[in-house]
């Protein structure tokens, strides 16, 4: 077809004679049903999109993008500034580098108020 779907067509004898007619098709003598030409590759997807491997890659794929929405809004890099796949790599080393640096940060705690007797 030309909408990339194959269509299956029952035969009017298997239609005929099956009880759910009336609701199945009801203004046409035997049932169409389309089918997309990349339904196999969805059902593949699905199916391993149920997987526990699927559920910890996309966790883990979560997160660096979390990481990665951080350095664009927050620390602006919003583009590059070096050049060249070496400048790119160093430029993300510096914001990786800075990013654990605010992580730590955080872990250690701040000075303690000794409150005035």
């Amino acid at each position: 077809m030309k909408d990339n779907s194959l269509r299956y067509r029952a035969s009017k004898h298997d239609c005929g004679p099956c009880p759910l007619k009336p609701r199945c098709c009801p203004n046409a003598p035997a049932r169409k049903v389309p089918r997309s030409i990349y339904e196999g590759a969805r059902d593949l997807a699905r199916e391993i999109a149920k997987t526990e491997t699927y559920q910890t890659s996309r966790y883990q794929r979560k997160k660096v993008e979390m990481l990665f929405a951080h350095l664009k809004r927050i620390l602006k890099l919003d583009r590059l500034r070096l050049r060249g796949p070496c400048g790119a790599r160093d430029e993300f080393h510096l914001a990786a580098i800075a990013q654990n640096l605010r992580k730590l940060a955080k872990l250690i705690p701040g000075p303690q108020t000794i409150p005035a007797t």
